[in-house]
């Protein structure tokens, strides 16, 4: 069944919330604080892995890197597009949309959560990846997969920041639906390297997230979120 993978992505994510606000009760700040903080430190290993596959490259004994450019060139591009079209407020407003919505009020890291956990979610190979092969060969594995973490990572999210990160499951399920949906109309267009440098740019914006989780917000992800089409346009180009 078509679409199967973002389903059971969503309802992996709502578990996961409804698990982390129900522990949430018993947890002190300090240890709240300290969740996040190691969560961050995660997450940065998990982009940096990412990322490296992408650029590094060993042949015939010999290390070397390759794409350095073009993540150059799409960090910047992107961010001149995500701040032109300033998305981080746009997914902001969206956040406080939604706690008006749900009368949560008094939960002041309701749109910290929400935004977060939709960078985390959306951003990254096993979305894009899973997305396309559950569009192409109705094969959910990845997404299935993809579900687990998630669900884990929901789990975490609403037990420090409370249900807003429990709403990432609507721009998660209309990004990766829409991929899902069309994927068979993209992919004469589509490259196994394509693919990679979208896989390996997105990666870096997973690094970017954990450290904003460890240290504070540093850098507005949501508007560095068009980097990842700039692979596209390149390889299209090239």
């Amino acid at each position: 069944m078509t679409g199967l993978g973002t389903i059971v992505n969503v309802l992996a994510i709502l578990a996961g919330g409804f698990v982390g606000l129900f522990i949430k009760k018993g947890l002190k700040d300090s240890l709240q604080d300290m969740i996040m903080k190691v969560l961050g430190i995660s997450t940065m290993f998990i982009g940096a892995s990412g990322a490296l596959c992408g650029l590094l490259t060993f042949k015939d004994g010999v290390l070397s890197t390759k794409g350095t450019m073009l993540m150059i060139f799409s960090l910047v591009i992107g961010s001149l597009l995500g701040e032109l079209v300033r998305i981080e407020d746009r997914l902001d407003n969206m956040g406080e949309k939604l706690k008006s919505l749900v009368k949560a009020g008094k939960n002041t890291h309701f749109v910290e959560g929400f935004v977060t956990n939709t960078l985390v979610v959306c951003v990254g190979a096993m979305a894009i990846m899973g997305s396309l092969q559950d569009g192409l060969n109705s094969d959910p594995t990845t997404l299935f997969a993809k579900s687990i973490l998630d669900g884990v990572i929901c789990i975490v999210f609403t037990s420090t920041m409370g249900v807003g990160a429990m709403f990432a499951v609507i721009p998660m399920a209309i990004y990766q639906g829409g991929i899902t949906l069309l994927a068979k109309f993209i992919e004469p267009y589509l490259t196994d390297s394509m693919v990679s440098d979208m896989s390996y740019i997105g990666s870096v914006l997973i690094f970017a997230i954990g450290i904003n989780l460890a240290f504070g917000k540093k850098f507005k992800v949501g508007n560095m979120l068009p980097a990842i089409i700039v692979p596209i346009v390149y390889n299209l180009i090239f």
